[in-house]
């Protein structure tokens, strides 16, 4: 079969031929018609990411759309290894398979399923979100951030505030359910301002995509916000500004914010699992915004390096071809 197959670190897939998955007892054997590249599938791929194997080679892609034997549509995810999602045919345990709606089509849940279900499980398993609360999205900007602020409407925040550096993209974001923008561009001196007064106003949750500097102000000027402030349900998602920050301990003992994280070991892969089917099944009646932009598969090595946080880059496949 035709897949895009890594062959080593720091290096592209390339499109070439690939051993076939057989399935085992318990396992489906999909047909694959849609598989989307996001940071985590380019941080395996370049064997970075805390979940490599560092084992090549292998076939790249965690999740994608496909059909079953039978005809079902589905969506699927974590093939077994050495395979992966972005090949003509994966097979995966059929627990972790889930239908796809009638009125998502192929390329948009493959999009939507992995930036969305990075906040729907981050509100559901991890911050336990109330209706009424307010949310604050430290990077609302890229494509996860803002699938983070519709979701939190869906879910029935009271309130969402949306961080990020693009003033034109954090005016998009505000059209998508973001009632406070602040832009990380500010000086410090207006930017831990700007936090402040969020904070003393009472922010519930904090879903975090940034890390780094802006975690580390969006931290103290939690803690300043004083005793009047409501406890802090701050959920670390991602790390696009950098892996460490440097945390003063008094932050931790002068407020009242319980610090989590949210992804593969935090989260029981079942739990993820049943997030991502409740997201796909939201998706359309939500009326949750993504941009993606199908690509064949067979131009992956020249596609791989053009993937940016603005739209989700998604392979596809006509079907097999032997």
């Amino acid at each position: 079969m035709k897949a895009a197959i890594v062959r080593t670190s720091g290096r592209p897939p390339v499109y070439a031929d690939f051993a076939e998955p057989a399935p085992s007892a318990g396992e489906s054997r999909i047909t694959v018609t849609a598989a989307a590249l996001s940071p985590v599938v380019k941080s395996r791929a370049s064997g970075r990411h805390y979940s490599s194997s560092g084992q090549f080679p292998f076939v790249a892609g965690l999740d994608g759309v496909g059909r079953l034997d039978d005809g079902r549509r589905v969506y699927f995810v974590l093939p077994k290894a050495p395979y992966g999602s972005m090949a003509e045919r994966a097979v995966v345990p059929a627990a972790h398979c889930l239908p796809v709606p009638d009125g998502l089509d192929d390329v948009t849940a493959a999009a939507i399923a992995n930036p969305g279900m990075s906040s729907w499980a981050a509100y559901i398993e991890r911050a336990r979100l109330k209706p009424g609360e307010t949310v604050l999205v430290n990077g609302a900007t890229g494509t996860a951030g803002r699938l983070a602020v519709q979701i939190a409407r869906h879910l029935g925040a009271g309130k969402v505030v949306a961080t990020g550096r693009n003033a034109e993209a954090l005016r998009a974001v505000a059209a998508l359910g973001a009632d406070v923008t602040i832009p990380l561009g500010e000086d410090p001196a207006a930017l831990e301002e700007s936090f402040q007064a969020q904070f003393a106003e009472g922010v519930d949750v904090v879903i975090d995509y940034l890390w780094g500097p802006s975690a580390e102000r969006l931290l103290v000027a939690a803690a300043r916000a004083g005793a009047e402030a409501v406890p802090i349900r701050f959920v670390q998602v991602g790390a696009v500004s950098g892996p460490e920050i440097t945390l003063p301990g008094a932050v931790l003992r002068s407020s009242a914010i319980e610090l989590m994280g949210s992804g593969i070991g935090s989260v029981p892969l079942d739990r993820f699992v049943h997030c991502i089917g409740g997201l796909l099944q939201a998706a359309g009646p939500g009326g949750f915004r993504i941009a993606a932009r199908p690509v064949p598969l067979s131009q992956v090595e020249q596609a791989w390096p053009e993937d940016d946080s603005a739209r989700r880059t998604v392979f596809t496949l006509d079907g097999p071809t032997g």
